[in-house]
């Protein structure tokens, strides 16, 4: 069984004067960054590779979440996934080598969310109605497929687990 976990990065900031590229994580956004690498972590769901968005808000929702993992992994940052949309993505996956097992892509609405709602033919619960209405900010989707990455098809996974971790907010 092959893993991709679909990681939308975390709540970004819209300072004044800021392209959309450099946005960087607003305060609560980084605490949910760090959640997630915590969720990642204790789920067992330790990425072989890491594909980035280029933006510097999927970079540092990356970051914070690989300082929780035991071991941080190998991260590519790929400016295809900003800008994406669903079948970039799937391009991007295809790509993948055959030694990865569990791949993880931290990117973008809509595109991460349409790619869910591509690959899954169906879902443990009621994840999919849930990804369906919204796929939030650090909500992090986990689907299992049994073909080669090359082989990645629509409706040909099973969404796993459906997470949204949230850190403190005060």
């Amino acid at each position: 069984m092959r893993r991709l976990v679909v990681l939308r990065h975390a709540k970004s900031a819209r300072p004044p004067g800021v392209d959309d590229h450099a946005r960087p994580l607003a305060g609560r956004g980084r605490r949910d960054a760090v959640a997630a690498g915590r969720w990642l972590r204790d789920a067992g769901c330790l990425p072989d590779l890491v594909i980035c968005s280029t933006a510097a808000r999927a970079r540092e929702t990356w970051e914070l979440a690989a300082a929780q993992l035991p071991a941080p992994p190998p991260v590519r940052h790929d400016g295809r996934l900003y800008g994406a949309d669903a079948a970039d993505l799937l391009a991007v996956v295809h790509e993948t080598p055959a030694t990865v097992g569990t791949l993880l892509l931290v990117g973008h609405n809509p595109a991460v969310q349409d790619l869910v709602l591509l690959l899954a033919s169906e879902a443990l619960s009621d994840a999919l109605e849930r990804v369906r209405e919204k796929l939030p900010t650090s909500a992090i989707a986990v689907l299992a497929q049994h073909d080669p990455w090359p082989r990645a098809t629509p409706r040909t996974a099973l969404l796993t687990d459906l997470a949204v971790p949230r850190g403190p907010h005060h």
